[in-house]
């Protein structure tokens, strides 16, 4: 873990893992629906790691929202 967005986006998506498991019936839907958050993190960790850092905070909250979006249903 070299800068700040590896620390970010690992922990984000730890409490992706966390909340599925949580709050969630462990429906396969619904893991399919939070797989695009889990790309936006990985991209966005490599965007941190590559100077792109506006990019990076922008998908890593994205994810964040879309994330509580698919868990509030």
């Amino acid at each position: 873990m070299a800068t700040i967005f590896d620390l970010l986006t690992v922990t984000c998506f730890a409490g992706l893992v966390i909340a599925y498991f949580r709050f969630t019936n462990h429906d396969t839907r619904v893991l399919v629906r939070l797989l695009p958050a889990a790309i936006a993190f990985a991209v966005a960790n490599q965007l941190g790691n590559h100077d792109g850092y506006i990019l990076a905070t922008v998908l890593t909250l994205a994810g964040v929202g879309y994330t509580v979006l698919v868990l509030r249903k």
